[in-house]
């Protein structure tokens, strides 16, 4: 079987996002409508209901570098949210805490990304930890 080119599963990612054609608990799309590296995207997570992120829309910045899909993105979160793999100082998902990325697969995609981290959210280990104030965000 043939290996799509970057830029090809990059289109369809940017595809599917634009129309909205994934779950409505998260959405991503391009940070800047002019990179033609598709390098820089935003990403939104609808928080988890039952949870201390209920209610909550985090943003999280994606790059995708010149290795993706072969390499996982790299994360971070811009809205303040305190969980085990995430940077309490920077906001970045640490590529070792965070199984998406550590066991990262070709197949995977950054709406794959964005859902398996709202599911940490929702762990009975993360759903009730205390969160900063809402509305903070990473320097």
């Amino acid at each position: 079987m043939s290996k799509v080119p970057r830029s090809f599963r990059l289109l369809e990612e940017l595809e599917k996002g634009e129309k909205g054609l994934g779950p409505e608990s998260c959405s991503y799309g391009l940070s800047d409508s002019d990179d033609i590296t598709m390098t820089k995207w935003n990403g939104t997570i609808l928080g988890p209901p039952h949870s201390n992120h209920e209610n909550r829309i985090y943003s999280v910045l994606i790059e995708c570098g010149p290795s993706y899909p072969d390499e996982p993105p790299k994360v971070k979160f811009v809205s303040k949210i305190n969980l085990p793999c995430v940077n309490s100082t920077t906001g970045e998902v640490v590529k070792e805490k965070f199984h998406t990325l550590k066991e990262w697969k070709r197949s995977y995609t950054m709406e794959t990304v964005l859902l398996e981290l709202r599911k940490e959210m929702a762990t009975p280990s993360n759903k009730k930890l205390l969160q900063p104030q809402e509305g903070t965000t990473f320097e």
